[in-house]
């Protein structure tokens, strides 16, 4: 029996006793976290809103297989949160209509959640009207067409069930159940009903596609609300994709439960307080590419320099070579060793020793 066919359903229940500790541990990093970012300066608190809400956006995508860019997503946010940013390039609707989701969702929270807002979200989620290759219903409640919506995986013909969501011809009761509890006033403990929003609405499982990340955002959405500001610094997104593992077998275990959710509770509350010491590692690393840009705020660099030299300072996996930046610029080899040669000789780039086959590079922090 799934849980929403339990007869009491959505009437969850928990053990406060059992979250206490956690529930205290999490507020306390909130709390800390936003008076450190408070003492910083404004141009470095930007820049790491800017940091938080692009890893945000990327791995919530990446934990459903979708892989962003993360220079357009980057631009895409400093745009529309109107920053001063050197670099910006242009994005594309996939990468637009994510960022509009998010940023609706964290910059707004204090608005009500509605029917036709979760459609627009999932209108730009899917601006093409196509998941991948296949053509589906957007911006509405799916139909069921083609049978039940089911959580899957394993090859065609061996398929294993995880999950099976409601009936469609339930959605209008079940949502409208969900939005009206979720703007609702109530006496649960605002970082707890995060938790229970998450997992209500990715059970509900409400769209043919993109539940997860729109569950993700309704999730961080009540963080904003309990903390009071849209302002964010960490990434609980982040934190589930280096767990997706246990993220989706506490997902599957709690569905098929009863509506004691207090396991599912103490799985969130444990990855938002990971998700806040992380910021750690944000914060340094905003620290890093803050005082890089002003010591090479006069040197002149182009478009490809630039961008490489973000990517460099963000996520860059393994070594830096010429056919890596050929490749992430999409131009030729000879432009690419230009470009890094151009870089030696201003001190921002050194060769590294060994090398092997090809030379590798490193940036001068």
């Amino acid at each position: 029996m799934y849980i929403y066919e339990n007869p009491e359903w959505p009437n969850f229940t928990w053990d406060n006793k059992k979250l206490m500790n956690l529930l205290g541990i999490v507020r306390n990093l909130q709390g800390r976290l936003l008076g450190q970012m408070e003492a910083i300066g404004f141009s470095l608190k930007e820049e790491a809103i800017l940091g938080t809400l692009t890893t945000d956006v990327i791995k919530s995508s990446l934990i459903e297989g979708e892989i962003l860019d993360l220079e357009q997503v980057r631009s895409s946010i400093a745009r529309k949160l109107g920053m001063d940013i050197a670099g910006l390039i242009p994005s594309n609707r996939e990468v637009e209509g994510i960022v509009e989701m998010m940023l609706d969702a964290t910059q707004k929270y204090n608005q009500n959640l509605t029917k036709e807002r979760l459609f627009n979200w999932h209108a730009a989620l899917f601006p093409t009207g196509h998941s991948g290759m296949y053509k589906i219903l957007v911006g509405d409640w799916r139909k069921d067409l083609k049978g039940p919506m089911q959580v899957v995986s394993g090859p065609i013909g061996k398929e294993q069930v995880h999950y099976e969501a409601p009936k469609a011809e339930n959605l209008e009761d079940e949502m409208t159940r969900f939005l009206d509890w979720f703007d609702r006033e109530n006496q649960i403990e605002p970082v707890i009903k995060s938790g229970i929003a998450h997992l209500w609405f990715v059970t509900i499982h409400p769209f043919e596609d993109g539940n997860g990340r729109i569950a993700r955002a309704i999730g961080d959405m009540q963080l904003a609300r309990a903390e009071k500001t849209s302002q964010r610094f960490y990434s609980l997104s982040d934190q589930i994709e280096h767990d997706k593992k246990s993220y989706y077998n506490i997902l599957e275990s709690t569905q098929k439960g009863p509506l004691d959710v207090t396991n599912w509770l103490l799985w969130y509350l444990e990855s938002l307080s990971k998700a806040l010491n992380r910021s750690k590692e944000l914060l340094s690393k905003v620290l890093v590419k803050a005082n890089f840009w002003t010591k090479h705020a006069s040197t002149i660099l182009n478009k490809r320099q630039h961008k490489m030299i973000n990517i460099l300072l963000d996520d860059f996996f393994g070594k830096l070579t010429t056919s890596k930046w050929a490749k992430i610029n999409k131009c030729s080899q000879d432009t690419a060793l230009r470009d890094i040669q151009d870089l030696l000789d201003k001190g921002i780039l050194i060769k590294e020793s060994g090398g092997g086959r090809s030379t590798s590079y490193a940036l001068i922090l």
